[in-house]
């Protein structure tokens, strides 16, 4: 069979407009995820819409065994890989201590942990004939120190140097590494509540996942180093290395606060709501 795509995350709303974007360009696929119901529903999904070979395996990517037992089974079938999508990732926002040490160890072991043996065994898996393309998602707050994002923020940014210093020592294996830096991306309706609570700032900053994932493969087929999608964000970026970073962490850990506090007070009164007799609940 063909080379294969390796998307992690996969049935999430980014995951899954970078499965769609790879298959419509006649991509066979590899996609991983918790739940195989969703993987499976997905599979067939592109399957039937544009006549690619998808295969799935259900793993979680935060624990040593459940990679293990991935990696096996790719080892054991052969399959070879054109290209790694490392999309899945998790955040806990809030206070950093107002969060849990599970929380808090769970945001390390995804974002930053699962990316680097990730990307580790799949590089044993490449196919030697076309290039290898790996696509890392990080976040515009990787340029940034985040209060109330202060965990997530850190391991974004390790995404970031991380990536730029892979493309470095690959780039004469006939491999390129590329960085996505988005803003607010419409994934989850719990991304959709903290969008909303960040004003008119958070609706400006939001892009379309399925043109960020267009625009992200193009860029990773050019070999580009970092993708910013979206004008204001990319100036956002300029602005903020103009800023000396103790003041910047206050005007952003302000505007984080007063954003977490309406996220906080809208799913307090939908709980609220969900709760009255004869709702069921």
């Amino acid at each position: 069979m063909n080379s294969m795509i390796f998307i992690t995350g996969a049935t999430g709303g980014l995951g899954k407009a970078f499965a769609v974007e790879c298959a419509s360009r006649g991509w066979d696929l590899f996609l991983t995820d918790l739940r195989e119901e969703n993987l499976a529903m997905l599979a067939r999904g592109l399957e039937r819409g544009y006549g690619v070979r998808v295969l799935t395996q259900a793993a979680n990517l935060a624990d040593a065994a459940s990679r293990a037992e991935m990696f096996d089974t790719i080892r054991s079938q052969g399959w070879k890989f054109r290209g790694l999508l490392n999309v899945a990732g998790l955040d806990h926002e809030g206070l950093f201590r107002e969060r849990s040490r599970e929380e808090i160890s769970a945001i390390v072991r995804l974002n930053v942990e699962a990316t680097l043996i990730v990307t580790h065994a799949l590089l044993d898996f490449k196919d030697p004939v076309t290039p290898f393309r790996i696509v890392n998602v990080s976040s515009l707050a990787a340029f940034f120190s985040m209060p109330v994002k202060a965990t997530y923020a850190a391991s974004k940014r390790f995404l970031l140097d991380f990536s730029l210093a892979l493309r470095n020592e690959l780039r004469e294996q006939n491999v390129t590494v590329t960085v996505l830096c988005p803003a607010g991306l419409p994934t989850t309706a719990e991304c959709i509540t903290a969008i909303e609570a960040q004003g008119i700032m958070g609706q400006l900053t939001t892009e379309d996942i399925g043109k960020v994932a267009n625009q992200t493969i193009e860029a990773a087929l050019h070999g580009r180093a970092i993708v910013i999608p979206g004008f204001l964000n990319q100036a956002l970026k300029s602005l903020g290395g103009l800023v000396p970073s103790t003041s910047l962490a206050e005007i952003v850990g302000w505007r984080w606060r007063m954003a977490h506090q309406k996220s906080s007070g809208r799913s307090l009164a939908s709980l609220s709501e969900n709760s009255l007799p004869g709702t069921g609940a």
